[in-house]
């Protein structure tokens, strides 16, 4: 019954006593499970709202921002053979990412080396870096 605050600064040290971590980095800053074909989020942490944006991608709009474009983003469905990634931007122009978004890519192998996007029922996603 007792909240514990963590500052910035604070570490963890290893099992073994021979490393430290800083533990606010290492958590966690967002993650989502998502059912893109009926559009709708199961559950979240710092997801403001999803976009469905064309067939296999999708937005993840942050509640709180990232504190820079550089943080690493995962992406996985429940599917054979489908596979996740952060797309650049939406626009797919090359430009890094924003703070405020995350773009995802949700595609199959439907033939050959040919992949197609697909809307999966079960899509989840963990964002870690640093917030705003």
């Amino acid at each position: 019954g007792t909240n514990v605050k963590i500052g910035n600064t604070s570490t963890y040290v290893s099992d073994g006593g021979a490393a430290t971590q800083n533990t606010v980095q290492g958590l966690a800053k967002g993650w989502l499970k998502f059912d893109q074909d009926n559009t709708t989020i199961d559950d979240s942490h710092n997801v403001s709202s999803v976009t469905d944006s064309a067939t296999g991608q999708f937005n993840q709009n942050h509640s709180n921002n990232m504190a820079n474009a550089n943080y690493s983003t995962n992406v996985t469905s429940g599917y054979y053979r489908v596979y996740g990634t952060n797309r650049e931007d939406g626009a797919g122009t090359g430009t890094p990412d924003i703070t405020s978004v995350a773009y995802f890519d949700v595609r199959y192998l439907s033939s050959g080396t040919t992949f197609s996007g697909i809307d999966m029922t079960s899509n989840t996603t963990v964002i870690h870096g640093d917030l705003a």
